[in-house]
């Protein structure tokens, strides 16, 4: 079978993907799964080029071409990769508008209100909309069962690539691998020895532990806009961080993600285990490096959870150790989808774990442009559910910036608000090289002072 025969064949879709189909059902007028990224691009001599290279990268990205059959007989759907669903740049000039970059801005936030019907045909789209002289935005919006933020990076990255060689020469890169071929690969997983180590890992983690809340799909509905508040870090959290990771050799991302569960340790519920006290939050796991997803725009993303655990008397720098080397073990175990564990636990048909607490750190650079500044906005990223807090910054742990949101309907605002400086404090404070060595009681203790005076 030649290679084209090969993306136009019918596959299965992989658990994520059941996942977000069972998701629409529920829900199939609300968009509730839309993702969408926006680069504004400045310093733009060769807009052909850019065309060109945008137009490439999407004829290599075969996920945007998904399209889904309902069989008669079948109780999910298959997919293939339609060359007729995939997206054609729609270049769009404003500058004849009063103010372009509010009518790009409209325009990109209203496709993404827009639901999308998994049932038609076309879940994805690209714009060039040109802004200014040598100023444009690309937007590429998709539905997040054919692809998660990394896929988007790639996407990105490889566009850039392409641009960047036709500009200034050197080497264009490889494509990316075909669709068909991740499915393959993600389906040899499924029956293999990994597969089932990966398994009795999980059924003793959680066996060690209290069940996790469970969501009926049924009861999630689009209802009033979640709190959300955002703010920077210092360069001094930065640098902080990256003194820390030196120190510890614990990765600067790893690192920001177990002090943000400290903090919310101290207004979430706790279990008690053995004398510790645990907190247990949900973490994005990448699932891509060693397989063909590396290099193959999907969505991949896994949803895993980690229970963060602290002792009595123990110091910040015990804890951190400690639970660092938990999170090394269980990212080995990290492919293993949420979704088989949550049918290897007897989750009932039409529910799921509720992922709240949720802590995502995107450590992705802006791809490189020959010859343009570079700047990258998420226009959209799925919904969220109870706690979400999200970190951005560069590959380097600069430029750190978060975004947490949270459902009206279990937290109040005022008090939620208290998290725009209560955060930035928190990481601060405990990024001094002399709190590694104080106790986690002591400083829980100063944040329950801070919520006290910000409230």
């Amino acid at each position: 079978m030649s290679q084209a025969d090969s993306r136009r064949a019918l596959m299965p879709l992989t658990l994520p993907q059941l996942d977000f189909w069972e998701e629409f059902t529920f829900h199939p007028g609300e968009p509730i799964a839309t993702v969408a990224h926006c680069l504004d691009l400045y310093g733009v001599t060769d807009e052909p080029a850019l065309v060109a290279a945008i137009t490439q990268t999407i004829a290599e990205s075969d996920a945007l071409c998904v399209r889904f059959h309902v069989e008669e007989g079948r109780k999910v759907p298959r997919q293939s990769c339609d060359p007729q669903l995939r997206p054609v740049v729609q270049q769009i000039n404003l500058r004849g508008s009063a103010d372009p970059l509010q009518e790009a801005r409209a325009r990109m936030e209203a496709d993404v209100a827009a639901p999308l019907d998994l049932r038609g045909a076309g879940l994805a789209a690209t714009w060039l909309l040109r802004v200014g002289e040598r100023r444009y935005l690309w937007y590429i919006r998709a539905h997040h069962i054919v692809l998660d933020g990394y896929g988007f990076t790639l996407i990105e990255q490889r566009c850039g690539q392409l641009y960047s060689q036709a500009l200034a020469g050197g080497e264009a890169g490889p494509a990316f691998h075909p669709f068909a071929s991740f499915i393959t690969e993600e389906e040899a997983y499924r029956t293999s020895r990994r597969h089932e180590s990966d398994r009795a890992y999980w059924q003793d983690a959680f066996a060690a532990h209290a069940p996790l809340p469970v969501l009926h799909r049924g009861d999630k509905q689009a209802g009033e806009a979640p709190h959300e508040v955002y703010g920077t870090l210092s360069a001094g959290v930065s640098a902080g961080l990256r003194r820390l990771s030196q120190e510890t050799g614990i990765g600067w991302p790893d690192l920001l993600v177990l002090l943000s569960g400290l903090y919310l340790s101290h207004s979430l519920p706790r279990q008690r285990i053995d004398g510790r006290e645990v907190l247990a939050f949900w973490l994005p796991f990448m699932s891509r490096w060693g397989s063909l997803a590396a290099h193959t725009p999907a969505m991949v993303v896994n949803i895993l959870p980690f229970h963060l655990s602290f002792g009595p008397g123990e110091s910040l720098d015990d804890v951190l150790r400690e639970n660092a080397t938990t999170l090394r073990t269980q990212r080995r175990h990290g492919r293993y989808r949420i979704e088989q564990i949550a049918m290897d636990n007897g989750m009932p048909e039409g529910s799921r774990y509720f992922f709240s607490p949720l802590i995502n750190v995107l450590p992705f650079s802006a791809p490189s442009f020959h010859g343009c500044k570079v700047t990258r906005e998420i226009m959209g990223s799925g919904q969220g559910e109870g706690i979400d807090l999200t970190f951005r910054g560069e590959d380097d742990g600069s430029g750190l910036s978060f975004a947490m949101s949270a459902d009206p309907a279990m937290f109040a605002r005022e008090p939620f608000e208290w998290h725009r400086e209560g955060l930035p404090a928190f990481l601060a404070r405990a990024l001094v090289p002399e709190t590694l060595t104080r106790s986690i009681e002591e400083l829980l203790a100063e944040q329950q002072e801070d919520a006290l005076g910000l409230v």
